[in-house]
């Protein structure tokens, strides 16, 4: 796939979770406080719980159309495996206190990703925002409200509303129609290497990685990154084409 050159966009695209939402960072929180109140899980570390959860999640997680109640039954599954991994055999009820609680600490805790909202409206200031997420359309859209970025957002594709999830092309290709924009004119950003950067390449939009975490790129593919928004004009220049940053690629 050849991309366009760098170049000021007249669409930029983000991803969602963990690019604008804190999303990671706020689950670890709340499963913590959901640990520090139970005993019975504290036979594993924090880091072995989260990880296993995220690998759950992972197993559970194809972007497409599900219901509230099915959303409940596989949250309260996952904390019922984490309880198998400490050796607690917990049953259906407490397995959906357990989800319910920590769904109630994830509302409390969850924050944006530093300078993330500063940085859309700045870009919405002068261009076309759009979002490419995959989940349901009500939980995105209320992530938004709560980001205070709804007026600033042009653009929301959410997989379960469109039935098509990232990486596949189709779900660019719907943001790209809604705003009437050419693919060599837009740009994607985001934190998944596969949904969001190796999706974006194979739509045929300038991908920029946002890697906070300094993560280690997986495939052969030389990506523009983006560790932060702020400072938002250093951001701006990287989105733009008008800064030289670090060009991602695998490292041996």
């Amino acid at each position: 796939m050849v991309l366009a050159a760098p170049g000021v966009p007249r669409l930029v695209l983000f991803d969602l979770d963990d690019t604008l939402f804190d999303h990671s960072l706020t689950s670890r929180a709340a499963l913590n406080e959901v640990r520090e109140g139970e005993s019975r899980l504290q036979t594993r570390e924090l880091d072995e719980l989260w990880r296993e959860y995220l690998r759950l999640l992972n197993e559970d997680s194809t972007g497409m159309p599900s219901t509230p109640e099915l959303y409940q039954v596989r949250r309260a599954e996952r904390f019922r495996r984490l309880g198998v991994m400490c050796g607690w055999s917990m049953d259906v009820a407490e397995a959906n206190e357990l989800s319910a609680s920590a769904r109630r600490n994830y509302q409390r805790l969850r924050r944006p990703v530093p300078g993330a909202p500063e940085f859309v409206r700045r870009v919405a200031a002068r261009t076309k925002v759009g979002i490419v997420t995959n989940n349901e359309l009500r939980e995105q859209e209320e992530k938004l409200d709560f980001l205070g970025l709804t007026e600033s957002v042009e653009v929301l594709v959410v997989s379960a509303d469109v039935k098509v999830a990232k990486p596949d092309p189709r779900i660019f290709k719907v943001a790209l129609d809604r705003a009437s924009v050419p693919r060599e004119e837009a740009v994607m950003i985001g934190d998944s290497w596969m949904n969001d950067v190796l999706g974006a390449r194979a739509a045929g939009i300038r991908p920029v990685w946002f890697n906070r975490f300094g993560l280690r790129p997986p495939t052969r593919h030389r990506v523009v990154e983006l560790g932060a928004f702020r400072p938002l004009s250093h951001a701006d220049a990287i989105v733009n084409g008008s800064h030289r940053p670090r060009t991602t690629v695998p490292r041996e």
